[in-house]
């Protein structure tokens, strides 16, 4: 999908001298207060009559002809209206769609038709002027008001519920997922060295995104390290490539050779050695250069430097704009990367709002080594209040725990990377830390096992304090990574409890090729059930993400997953009507999934995630109408971000 900003990006603007200065004193800027003093001004609108026309508005012939270009740099204060009326969604189940907003400074303001935005700004500034200039009325100022280019509309600024910044901005400086067979990754590899002749034969290279199941003229089998020698120019190297969901790691030779020399007695412990992983090997015992899972701790190679992930994260942010994410739950924050993100946040070069889910790679509990942090650093834009845990593997690697074996791997249940012991125990003691608590969940065995968890300490909570159960986790608001195969029973479970389901829904148009044969025709049902999991949900809440890098970044792709359960070609195993299409979206929700849930999922839904007065100003300018369900399918991969906005300012393109 193109997302570079086209050269379109003109718009009839209303241009008018002077704005609101910031003054101490105005009222409370928090989210209840700016309520509770817009109530007033809505109820005053009535009365006001035609006094908004005294704010003279000059709308040039240029701007009308839609010849003026559009600013990067906005006032302080300044309205924001779509060329075709209602074409602001709002995510507002009171007002869902409006023609024009206000902001001030970093919040909305107003929202409405022109004529109400006009005289509610006349009420504010009549206040304004009251309180501090004696009630003179030439201290009044007018409202700049921007127009959007014909077409287009504005959405709230959208959010990916779980994905992964560093890694992303590690995985494209040597991306392998684009590759459609084995010769084409070792191409990529190739090609990489040539262009990087400072790499020393002897320097590790690393990759991500190979998938033997997308292969051509492949079995689906783990490739081996003997296929990374098959090139002269790979050859002798130390390589480590992850495959697409980070579950899995293929070594070259050489890496092996590394790996076994600083093992315990330079011995290649058995599977039975590895608590959560498997170090995958040929019928005389020898690791084939395929290790999974924990087994992955195993692995040599250096680790990366702050200077390394700074590089990658800044790569990230770039990225994240261009698409129109303002906002981003990063799923397992070691405790170097929150570093680094306060770092950003510190020197306040933190573009976005990033919700941090603290991980270890220590078996023990660690919520005392990683901060909590709220609304920190210069623009309050970085929040650590949650923890990520893992119980199992995932699916294209045969590391998804489930309840009876695989269907196409008959040998194998999956890997339980914690047991269930250990994760009631841990689980256990964040909750009585008061960490929020996200737990990854791919097959059925990992996912019953967690609500089992999350049953036992909900029940506990509840009969402590007198809630019922679904008021404790509206409070804690537990949360299932992926959600993905599930018991039918243990569907209606997660609602029954309260449990938040966080999806990714290209996940199901990624895996549904082979997602069938490798559950069966009975498992399949309660697997990537995004409709039932939605209206099971007491809240009617359902987080929507991208889990990138292992999928793609822009949020686009996964609404038009969730609302058309069609791969990019418009294909599925069951036509173009889509895969088990029962559990679509509608556009409505999968935009609330990636504005308003996301920022429930995050306890944020107080001031993010909808576009309505004292809310923060974060929202997305679109070139077309995508969210219309009367519109093409296939014209939501054609939309392109024209501007992303995060606290009323414009961080990417232009309005």
């Amino acid at each position: 999908m193109n997302t570079k900003q086209t050269n379109a990006e003109k718009s009839a603007q209303i241009e008018q001298s002077g704005e609101v200065k910031a003054t101490s004193g105005l009222p409370s800027q928090t989210t209840g207060s700016w309520r509770n003093y817009l109530v007033w001004i809505s109820a005053a609108v009535l009365l006001a009559g035609a006094s908004y026309l005294l704010t003279t508005r000059d709308i040039s012939s240029e701007a009308q002809s839609g010849g003026a270009t559009l600013p990067t740099t906005l006032p302080e204060s300044y309205g924001l209206c779509t060329t075709d009326a209602g074409k602001i969604y709002t995510v507002d189940e009171n007002k869902p769609t409006v023609e024009c907003i206000v902001v001030r400074k970093d919040e909305v303001l107003a929202t409405g038709t022109q004529s109400d935005i006009l005289a509610q700004w006349d009420l504010y500034q009549d206040e304004v002027v009251r309180k501090f200039y004696g009630g003179e009325p030439k201290a009044k100022k007018p409202l700049h008001i921007y127009q959007t280019p014909p077409g287009s509309i504005v959405v709230p600024g959208l959010a990916d519920a779980h994905a992964h910044l560093i890694q992303y901005g590690f995985k494209v400086q040597l991306a392998l997922d684009t590759a459609e067979s084995l010769d084409e990754v070792l191409d990529v590899l190739e090609e990489y060295v040539r262009e990087h002749p400072d790499i020393l034969p002897s320097d590790w290279i690393s990759g991500w995104g190979w998938d033997q199941t997308r292969w051509k003229d492949w079995s689906g089998e783990f490739p081996t390290a003997a296929h990374l020698a098959t090139r002269e120019l790979l050859a002798g190297r130390p390589i480590n490539l992850f495959r697409v969901d980070g579950h899995a790691i293929w070594l070259s030779p050489r890496a092996l050779e590394l790996t076994k020399e600083q093992l315990p007695q330079q011995r290649w412990p058995s599977n039975d050695e590895i608590d959560g992983g498997e170090v995958v090997r040929d019928n005389s015992g020898e690791p084939t250069g395929v290790l999974v899972d924990n087994a992955m701790a195993l692995v040599a190679s250096p680790p990366w430097s702050a200077a390394q992930m700074e590089g990658y994260l800044k790569k990230a942010f770039e990225d994240v704009l261009k698409v129109g994410l303002t906002s981003v739950h990063d799923a397992a924050s070691l405790p170097e990367y929150i570093e680094v993100f306060s770092q950003f946040a510190d020197e306040g070069r933190l573009p976005i709002r990033v919700y941090g889910m603290g991980n270890s790679e220590n078996t023990t509990y660690w919520g005392n080594s990683i901060p909590k942090l709220e609304d920190y650093g210069t623009e309050e834009r970085l929040n650590i209040k949650s923890i990520k845990l893992f119980t199992d593997g995932a699916l294209g690697s045969w590391g998804a725990a489930l309840l009876a074996p695989y269907s196409d791997k008959s040998d194998t249940r999956g890997i339980m990377r914690t047991s269930p012991e250990a994760l009631d125990d841990i689980v256990q003691h964040f909750w009585d830390d008061d960490w929020g608590i996200n737990i990854h969940c791919i097959g059925d065995r990992a996912n019953k096992h967690v609500l089992d968890i999350f049953e036992r300490v909900l029940t506990a909570e509840s009969q402590k304090t007198g809630e019922s159960i679904q008021d404790v986790a509206r409070r804690r608001r537990p949360r299932i990574e992926h959600a993905q195969i599930m018991q039918l029973n243990d569907l209606e479970r997660a609602g029954r409890l309260g449990i938040i389901a966080s999806v990714q829904p290209t996940h199901a148009t990624s895996d549904m090729w082979y997602a069938e044969a490798r559950l069966g025709p009975e498992r399949i049902k309660g697997a990537y059930a995004y409709q039932t999991l939605l209206q099971a949900s007491p809240q009617g809440v359902l987080p929507l993400g991208s889990d990138f890098p292992v999928e793609g970044i822009d949020p686009l792709l996964g609404f038009y997953a969730a609302v058309t359960r069609l791969d990019v070609h418009g294909q599925s195993p069951h036509g173009s009507g889509g895969w088990y299409p029962a559990e679509k979206l509608t556009r409505a929700q999968a935009l609330k999934g990636q504005t308003l849930d996301a920022a429930y999922a995050s306890f944020s839904e107080d001031r993010l995630g909808s576009l309505v007065p004292g809310k923060k100003a974060d929202y997305v300018v679109f070139d077309r109408d995508f969210v219309d369900e009367d519109m093409p399918a296939e014209e939501i991969l054609r939309a392109v971000v024209h501007a992303t906005v995060v606290d009323g300012r414009v961080a990417y393109g232009r309005l």
